[in-house]
């Protein structure tokens, strides 16, 4: 057992889209992030995905509306709803789901990371 402070994590991530294990329950990965930008929209088949934004701002897109989240609050999104992540500015996220989880879902293609590397 280890503490994790996320200042320091965040400090060795100088990379967007790309995200790191930070830890592991129960079948499942606590991922963080440093967003930038538009993301691929996409959905997960099999998979809920939980964003909290530690700082930053973080919209997230949905074919009907859009909800943003601001530091401190986290959204679900609930598996098989398309969603596209929009980075406002540099923005620290932490993932939560299931360690099958595919960060792009249905959609392969550059910012596809099939295999993370530990923060």
């Amino acid at each position: 057992m280890e503490k994790v402070n996320l200042n320091e994590k965040f400090g060795l991530i100088h990379d967007y889209w790309n995200p790191r294990i930070a830890g592991e329950l129960n079948n499942q990965h606590v991922k963080l992030a440093k967003f930038c930008g538009e993301f691929v929209w996409h959905h997960h088949e099999h998979e809920d995905e939980m964003f909290l934004v530690v700082t930053g701002r973080l919209l997230i897109r949905f074919r009907d509306k859009e909800i943003l989240l601001t530091e401190g609050e986290f959204l679900i999104v609930p598996r098989g709803v398309e969603h596209q992540p929009v980075a406002l500015e540099e923005t620290h996220v932490v993932l939560f789901e299931p360690k099958t989880t595919l960060n792009t879902g249905n959609t392969v293609g550059e910012y596809t990371r099939e295999h993370l590397d530990h923060a």
